[in-house]
Formats: C-alpha cells, sequence, structure tokens
C-alpha cells in the first residue's frame, strides 16, 4: 500500500474546506483505499490530509488522469504545501485499514535516520514502539511507512487527543531510551491532527 501525506498553511480555510469535499470523487478511482485528515493542533492554519492507494502503479495513473480537475477547486486556498509518498513497510498494531470514522486524532511523526542506524531503527518500532502503542488504551490502529533516503513515517490513530497524551506523559520517553532514538534519528518533525469527518472520503 502507498502512503501520500500532505501538509500545507491554509490561507482561504472556507475555500479549502469547500474544495476538500470535491474529494468525495475519488473512490470511483481504481486502487483508492481512502482518504482523511484535519486541522493541526500545534501549528494554527495547518492542514495534514492522507491518502492511501492500493499501489505505486494504481496512483501514478490517477495523478496522470483525474488529480488536477479534483485538485482544482483547492487552487489558490493553501500555500507551502508539501507532499511525501511512503510504502507501507507493517502496521502498529494489528490489521491497518485507512478508515477515519473511529479516531480522532491522528499522530503523525516523520524521521530521517541515519543510514548505517535503518535496521535498528526499523528493529525498535517492531519490537519496542509497535508493542508499547497497541497496548495504550485508547490507540486505534497505525501504520510504519518507507520513502527513499532513509525517510519514515509513523502514523498513529487515536481515540482522542488526551489518550495519546496520557501516552506520551506516561511511556515516550523510557521507551526512547530502550530504543535508542537518539542514536537512529537524524531529524524528527511531528504533528497532531485533530480529524474533520467531512475530509473523510
Amino acid at each position: 500500500m502507498l502512503v501520500k501525506w500532505i501538509r500545507c498553511t491554509v490561507v482561504d480555510r472556507r475555500g479549502f474546506e469547500r474544495g476538500q469535499r470535491k474529494w468525495a470523487g475519488l473512490p470511483g478511482e481504481p486502487g483508492f483505499r481512502g482518504q482523511g485528515g484535519g486541522w493541526s493542533r500545534l501549528r494554527p492554519g495547518v492542514a495534514h490530509v492522507f491518502a492511501f492507494w492500493e499501489s505505486r502503479t494504481f496512483y501514478d495513473s490517477f495523478m496522470a488522469r483525474s488529480h488536477d480537475r479534483l485538485a482544482a477547486a483547492q487552487s489558490g486556498t493553501f500555500k507551502d504545501a508539501q507532499v511525501k509518498l511512503f510504502d507501507h513497510r507493517f502496521d502498529v498494531k494489528t490489521g491497518f485499514e485507512p478508515r477515519f470514522t473511529d479516531a480522532d486524532v491522528v499522530r503523525v511523526a516523520h524521521c530521517r535516520v541515519h543510514a548505517d542506524r535503518v535496521e535498528n531503527f526499523a528493529l525498535m518500532q517492531e519490537k519496542v514502539w509497535n508493542p508499547a502503542m497497541a497496548g495504550s488504551p485508547g490507540m486505534v490502529r497505525g501504520l510504519f511507512g518507507e520513502a527513499p533516503d532513509y525517510e519514515f513515517l509513523v502514523l498513529s490513530m487515536w481515540q482522542s487527543a488526551a489518550e495519546h497524551g496520557k501516552y506520551r506523559a506516561e511511556r515516550v520517553e523510557r521507551l526512547a531510551l530502550r530504543a535508542q532514538t537518539d542514536a537512529d534519528v537524524a531529524a524528527l518533525a511531528g504533528d497532531i491532527v485533530e480529524l474533520e469527518p467531512s475530509w473523510t472520503v
């Protein structure tokens, strides 16, 4: 599965949200699996959208045919768009599905990892971080994705910001020490995204 992550700064909120509803046409596209997103809780005016495709082939075909027509409705409503593609490597918890209806919040972590630490980073994600997140009350599902140039995406869906906050406060520092995260990670950026139900496709 291919994961597309779009982050942008919105300059016309009403126009952007109106345009966001135009993506309701996506389910007819071959290989489309789901899309959702919302507003950053940490950065005012920043929107995140996550889209899921069965494969890069289906995604490339969509980009060549229908994308520009659907995207036209949002033209001029945002700036500083950053788009990243990741290949799904494994689930956090089990049976990841691109559904957004049973979660209120998405935590996104974007990691750039030292080349010689990639395998350790992935192993620690599987052996240390995943079980801790999967065992946390309120954590619904998640995935670990990989892009070229040693970039990784950890996406986790939570029932509420409060549940995610409890997990952060109680466990993150201890887990980071155990997983030697500081030795693996060259750069780390993250955000908490409050999902907008009307953006879910």
